[in-house]
């Protein structure tokens, strides 16, 4: 895992990011391959077919974001022809979600291309139009909605104590915080909602915890809440030390917003009337 860990911060995928000559962005399979620690193309390859059945599943074009792409490389005094994909940052995403568990820089890849790539309904454009008040209020709808599936999906799994389950993912993420604790820091009233106090970031992070411990959860193979607790805690944990290695703000840095998103919601509902 040190290992893994090592390789991850030496060559992260900013890093192996290349450019076309129109200005778009891609990245090669085989420089993916070597970050998520796939020491054989042919396993690495059926990986990638899984994610192109996903990406045709959800009616987006494979050729566009699954590039076929042959190369020349030198094998010693000779030189043969190898297949290689250029892949859109939405094939990316594909593939480490199809990715084997079992790596750590699967599950750090997995945060980072989530972070990248999770916008449910607006573009990138039309999110980045938005001021921070309407960024917060756009990511507390999304938090809801995450959190309402979380803990169905976590119930499947044997989960029954959802405050320790709730907590361990705040902890993972916090650095041991509880959501008391976070609570208290914020300087929040006796049963506020913490979510409804933070902002457009801070909820990103939160995002990124809940929709990766559902899909975590979705391949739990059978009831089990210290399990599922367990892998709460862990994405927590993994986002956290992600955002450390990326060089951004911990969450428990984040500045808390002056308003809360219930006041928001408050004084949108009121300029409507």
């Amino acid at each position: 895992m040190k290992n893994e860990l090592e390789k991850y911060q030496e060559k992260t995928f900013e890093e192996i990011k290349h450019y076309d000559e129109y200005g778009n962005e891609y990245w090669c399979a085989r420089e993916l391959q070597e970050v998520l620690g796939y020491k054989e193309w042919r396993y690495f390859l059926s990986v990638i077919e899984k994610a192109q059945i996903a990406c045709s599943q959800s009616n987006n074009d494979i050729n566009s974001n699954f590039g076929v792409n042959t190369k020349i490389v030198k094998t010693g005094v000779s030189s043969k022809a190898v297949i290689d994909y250029k892949l859109s940052r939405y094939a990316c995403y594909l593939i480490v979600q199809n990715s084997n568990p079992k790596y750590e820089t699967v599950a750090l890849a997995q945060t980072y291309f989530a972070v990248q790539t999770r916008k449910i309904e607006l573009t990138e454009k039309e999110y980045n139009l938005l001021n921070e008040d309407e960024k917060r209020l756009y990511r507390r709808i999304q938090t809801r909605d995450g959190n309402k599936e979380l803990y169905k999906i976590a119930k499947e799994k044997g989960v029954k104590n959802f405050d320790r389950f709730t907590n361990a993912g705040y902890k993972g993420l916090y650095n041991g915080e509880t959501a008391d604790d976070i609570a208290k820091r914020k300087g929040l009233r006796y049963r506020e909602e913490i979510l409804d106090n933070m902002g457009s970031v801070e909820l990103g992070a939160n995002i990124f915890r809940i929709t990766q411990t559902e899909s975590l959860l979705e391949k739990q193979n059978k009831p089990d809440e210290i399990i599922a607790t367990d892998t709460h805690y862990n994405v927590g944990r993994i986002i956290r030390e992600t955002m450390k290695k990326l060089g951004t703000t911990m969450p428990e840095d984040l500045p808390t917003p002056k308003k809360s998103i219930k006041e928001l919601e408050k004084e949108k509902l009121l300029n409507k009337n």
